[in-house]
Parts: structure tokens; sequence; C-alpha cells
């Protein structure tokens, strides 16, 4: 095996490199037989014991046809920006799964496509066999592309731009735009703001399928936004004519520490958490989420504090909207 593990790249091996190398193909066969290497795809191998992850299948493509370059949501897990129900959306009970709701917003096979971006001489597909789409393009600059954990990827910017131009709903779109936009916490990684919302308008003005309806979308969102379910809440709350402001800084009482509620309706005092330790990264950290409720409500601006699931921000907007609604009706009075 060492023999043959020494032709490999970043735990990937070619058929071709073996064969330059000097290898007959029986005699390959027989090797990769014997000591289990496993097949990533026709001509590609992964050296025996190695995880075969969407990064090694990615690296694998690559190195097969080095025109492809990582896009929409696989440059997404590169990049680390949020999808809902996508490639870097943790699994728990506080996150929608079930494609039968009505807010299901993504389709799984996010978690299983890998997607790429090729240049127009290549021909758009679907490969469900290998489980890869190629998005061919005649638009794809060399200033629209970067290296990001060893792969080709597009840029942030493309990243985000092709992502707002293909998604399906307006949820999918501020989610993404929201999350490169803002320094977030992803997958257990503090990352900083990968995009300037300039940067975002100026790759949107091309004129490209889906460009009119990203330009619409692209207002709505919001920088300060703290995870996709407060993005999500935002929009609903937009929906029924609620408009708080997101993540204002607040000092505490004692004038000694500052937090930034997830939203706040300053003129009644009303202050809205959407908790879920799905979306702030750990358990631990959820608790520590509900720990400072009391401190939030020491704030001088705050009367009241209404807190909801990511859960229901998902599954029950309308109930949330008229919870809220209520509040602020009593809080008036």
């Amino acid at each position: 095996m060492y023999e043959l593990a020494i032709l490999a790249r970043g735990g990937v091996l070619l058929t071709v490199w073996a064969l330059a190398a000097g290898w007959s193909r029986g005699r390959l066969a027989g090797c990769l037989r014997r000591d289990r290497w496993q097949g990533i795809c026709r001509g590609a191998w992964a050296v025996p014991g190695k995880e075969v992850d969407w990064r090694v299948r990615a690296t694998a493509l690559q190195f097969l046809r080095p025109e492809l370059v990582c896009s929409h949501g696989t440059a997404a897990r590169l990049h680390r920006i949020e999808l809902l129900g996508g490639p870097v959306a943790p699994t728990s009970p506080d996150f929608p799964t079930s494609p039968t709701s009505p807010d299901f917003l993504t389709s799984p096979d996010f978690l299983d496509f890998l997607d790429f971006t090729a240049p127009a001489s290549s021909r758009s597909t679907h490969d469900t066999r290998n489980r890869i789409r190629v998005h061919a393009t005649a638009s794809l600059t060399a200033g629209d592309r970067s290296v990001r954990r060893g792969l080709r990827v597009t840029t942030p910017a493309r990243t985000v731009g092709d992502l707002i131009r293909s998604c399906g709903s307006r949820e999918e779109a501020v989610v993404a735009a929201d999350s490169a936009l803002a320094w977030r916490a992803v997958g257990g990684v503090r990352r900083e703001a990968l995009v300037r919302y300039e940067e975002l308008a100026a790759e949107l003005a091309a004129p490209r399928s889906g460009g009119p309806r990203a330009r619409a979308w692209l207002p709505l969102t919001e920088a300060a936004s703290g995870s996709p379910a407060e993005s999500v809440a935002r929009l609903r709350m937009r929906d029924a004519a609620l408009f708080p402001e997101s993540q204002p800084p607040l000092r505490t009482a004692e004038g000694g520490r500052t937090l930034r509620p997830d939203f706040l309706f300053r003129e009644a005092g009303l202050a809205v958490e959407v908790e879920g330790y799905a979306f702030h990264g750990t358990r631990r950290a959820h608790e520590r989420d509900v720990a400072r409720f009391d401190a939030l409500q020491s704030c001088p601006e705050v009367r009241r504090v209404l807190r909801f699931t990511a859960r229901e921000v998902f599954t029950a907007p309308d109930r949330m909207t008229r919870t809220i609604r209520t509040a602020l009706t009593s809080l008036a009075t």
C-alpha cells in the first residue's frame, strides 16, 4: 500500500497518476482491491481508512476536472455561510427537518450534492449518480474565484450572489445574505463578516438570470442578524407590519454590561429573543442566553421580554407575531 500511497495527494489517488507512474491496470486493480482503497468516483480513490466526506469528494472531482470551481451550497460550506436546511445548519429539535412542513424551505439534498461552476465550454449537469451539479456559465472571471481550505471556490460575494439568484424563496435568500454580512460563530468557528452590503449590490447588478428578484430581496437583509432563525423571525415580523431594531446595544441598570437583545421595540420597551441552542452554537451557550434573561430585564429601555424558540419561528410564525402585537398593545395602555 505504501508504494501506491505515496502517489496520493491529500489522501486522494487518481487512476491516471498511478498509470503514469508505471503501474499496470491489472496490478493497480489488484492492489486497490487487496488494500481496501475506497472508490470516490470513476477514476479516483481514497486511501484506506480515510473518511470520504464531501471535502474529499470535492477534492477528487477538482483533480479530475481542473475547470470545476466549488460554488453555491458547496461554496457556502467552505466559507461557513449558513443556509436554511443547508450544509452548515446543525441538526437539533429546534430546526424543522420535515419536508411536509410548510416552513421547510430548502431541499435536504444540500447535504449530499456538491455544486460546481464551470466555464461555458462545459455542460450544465445534474449528476444523481455522483451527486454533483455543474453550473456552466460564461460570467465566471478570475476575480470571482479564490482558494478556501485547499479547494477552488467562488468568492463570498459571488457565492452569495449565486445563492440569492437561484434561491426558491425570500427566506433562503435573506438567510444566506445575512450570514455572509455578519460576524458569526458557525460550526463552532468564529469568523468575521465575509462581504459588505455594497459588494453584494455590485455583484447583483450584473444582468444575470434571477437578478431582478435578487435585487428586490437585498434591501431586506440585516448585517446585525445573529442567526438564521433571527433572519426568518425578522421577515415574519415585517410581513405583519412589525419593525423592531435588530441587536441594539443596551446597558444593564448597573451600567457594567452591554447586552444585545435579538429585537427591540424601543418605544414600547419590548425585547424579543429567539432561543435555541442549535443557532447559538452549543447547549451551554443556550444556557448562558437563558441566564441573561434577568439582566436584560434590568435594562432601562426594557419593560418586558418575550422569548420564542427557533421551532416556533419556523413552524408557528403567525402565533409569534400575534403574541408580539398583543404585548405591544398591552404595553401601550
